[in-house]
């Protein structure tokens, strides 16, 4: 992970990607989408536990997820956002507040990426706010960070580089992790998936 922010050389930045620290709902797997649930006290400790990690990077702008749990993680960690309505997790319609497993009782062998999601939003609809998201960011120069949700960040990284929205079903993402998206020779890719920073002081491998 870099080690110092600030404006980058040769118009290369960084993208930080973080997803919101746990809920009730995220420890229960439950598809949480436009529901605004809080931080649990797990999830408040995880935020605290973003600052240092996300302190080496100067961002030129950071955006939000309107979503309480998106904006809490934000704060905790000391970085002031700008809130994005495009950045609100994906609407799962009827299967909101439902586990995999409840929804595959109904619809065996369902995924999100797959769908269906009746009264909800489709893939390709996902896909089109991540796009206008990634439009907004590359008219950006410096470092950016985006504070958002698991399934509309795995979206996101997919469509930057440049592939099809369900192939986010590749990219597992945990709460409170950190991201990082950047470019090689003109090439979008990611250069950090799915970190998870530790206090200060804890070693790696605990």
């Amino acid at each position: 992970m870099p080690s110092s922010g600030g404006t980058p050389p040769n118009g290369v930045r960084d993208v930080v990607l973080v997803r919101h620290g746990a809920t009730a709902w995220s420890a229960a797997g439950r598809h949480t989408g436009r529901t605004d649930v809080s931080l649990s006290d797990l999830g408040r400790t995880q935020g605290i536990a973003l600052a240092p990690a996300l302190g080496r990077w100067t961002f030129e702008i950071a955006w939000s997820s309107p979503l309480r749990r998106a904006v809490d993680t934000a704060a905790l960690a000391g970085i002031q956002v700008v809130v994005d309505e495009d950045l609100q997790e994906w609407d799962y319609g009827d299967h909101e507040g439902r586990t995999t497993a409840e929804i595959r009782t109904d619809l065996p062998g369902w995924t999100v990426f797959r769908g269906p999601i009746p009264g909800g939003e489709t893939i390709d609809q996902v896909a089109t706010r991540a796009d206008r998201v990634i439009g907004r960011i590359e008219r950006v120069e410096g470092h950016v960070a985006v504070f958002s949700h698991g399934h509309f960040l795995r979206v996101l990284a997919t469509r930057w580089l440049g592939l099809p929205a369900i192939e986010g079903r590749l990219l597992m993402l945990d709460p409170a992790t950190v991201c990082v998206l950047s470019t090689e020779h003109e090439t979008h890719a990611i250069r950090v998936w799915n970190d998870v920073p530790r206090p200060v002081g804890t070693p790696r491998d605990s």
